[in-house]
């Protein structure tokens, strides 16, 4: 923790935190005293009390204390912790402000000593002695030692108060580790959701555009063939157009298969990986050891990591072979891609890797890179089963 200077910013907003909450701790304090003891359907006051503390803590500390889910009953653990807090709020500012006081003053009196005699009137003229250097000195020695431990002090009164704050008027453990397997539950729900949707576009797109454009082309092959006497430029049009039509074919099959293969749905990641490693301009050498199948989602974030390293391997790496191992131990899923290309790839290089690591993390799983200059790269994933 940083010290900061007596005459800082820091130091003073420490300690305004720490005397201005003395009266609002006093106040507050009472008032929730006298709740606990009036008709439970007042303690619906309590939220607002705390709600003027978090206020205090972010003015002067600029600490955001998280807010707790409104109780649905005034017998809750939140209410109560919050109870319990401005209970206790003004003792711990009362012991923060007297000490804060103390020092101040002790530090101001001490300094006072520099005045020269005549500036000394009552009751300083009582306090010191300035025929006497001894005791000006020691004085001076006090007020200079104060003026240093002060900040000090008032940055761990403050500190002490915000821990106790975030204890009971923030939400507790329990509640945390709720709103993270809820927060966990709805990730999942949206990346399966996500996951069915490519899915869907991808069967609506093989059944419906993708015919036509087969249907299209073949026409187009028919009459490229079979109308022979048409003029000329008509039957370069027709050329053409059976060559664009051919051409959008292959885009869409690239296209569909990109979204989500039918074959990672109907034959799984072995028959899957093996035809993205055949379509590979280089050896691949691929291996898969899975006894039984991941969730669908997991197998798609499996299958676009492999897919996209190839393609990346592909584009930038000019690598003669690579290498595709695909295993399952227990609960996790581990994918190795090696190539023996000249490297240098990087996770913000504009490659691919920085999405491909975002999809990975959106699961829960994990991507090391290794890719010195001159190479090899080695893409490490591993990712949860279930």
């Amino acid at each position: 923790m940083k010290v900061p200077r007596p005459w800082s910013a820091r130091a003073w907003l420490d300690t305004a935190h720490v005397m201005i909450g003395l009266p609002v701790g006093v106040v507050l304090g009472g008032c929730t005293l006298v709740l606990v003891v009036a008709p439970p359907w007042l303690l619906r006051a309590v939220p607002w009390f705390t709600r003027v503390q978090r206020s205090r803590f972010d003015a002067f500390l600029g600490a955001h204390i998280p807010p707790v889910r409104s109780p649905s009953e005034w017998r809750s653990r939140a209410t109560w912790r919050q109870i319990g807090y401005h209970l206790l709020s003004p003792f711990v500012s009362l012991a923060g402000a007297f000490l804060m006081a103390g020092v101040w003053g002790g530090a101001v009196v001490g300094l006072l000593a520099f005045l020269p005699p005549k500036l000394q009137q009552p009751p300083l003229e009582f306090v010191f002695d300035l025929r006497d250097k001894r005791v000006m000195v020691v004085f001076m020695a006090i007020g200079l030692t104060l003026l240093l431990l002060a900040p000090v002090l008032a940055r761990g009164m403050a500190a002490l108060d915000l821990l106790v704050a975030r204890t009971l008027l923030g939400p507790s453990r329990s509640e945390l580790g709720q709103r993270i397997e809820t927060l966990t539950e709805s990730r999942a729900g949206v990346i399966d959701a996500a996951d069915a949707e490519r899915r869907r576009i991808e069967r609506d797109l093989h059944d419906g555009a993708q015919q036509r454009l087969v249907s299209l082309a073949m026409n187009l092959g028919l009459a490229r063939a079979t109308l022979t006497d048409l003029p000329e430029p008509a039957r370069e049009a027709i050329e053409r157009a059976h060559e664009e039509a051919k051409q959008a074919l292959k885009e869409l099959r690239d296209f569909v298969r990109g979204l989500h293969p039918a074959v990672l749905n109907d034959q799984g990641l072995d028959a899957a990986l093996s035809g993205v490693a055949a379509r590979a301009p280089f050896p691949v050498r691929l291996r898969v050891d899975i006894e039984r199948r991941t969730t669908p989602t997991i197998e798609a974030v499996a299958f676009f990591t492999v897919s996209e390293a190839l393609t990346n391997i592909a584009k930038h790496a000019a690598a003669t072979k690579a290498e595709v191992n695909v295993r399952r131990e227990h609960d996790r899923l581990h994918v190795l891609v090696y190539d023996d290309g000249c490297g240098g790839a990087r996770m913000d290089g504009g490659s691919g890797l920085r999405g491909l690591a975002q999809r990975i993390h959106s699961v829960d799983g994990s991507l090391r890179l290794s890719s010195p200059l001159g190479g090899p790269t080695t893409i490490e994933v591993d990712l949860p089963c279930e």
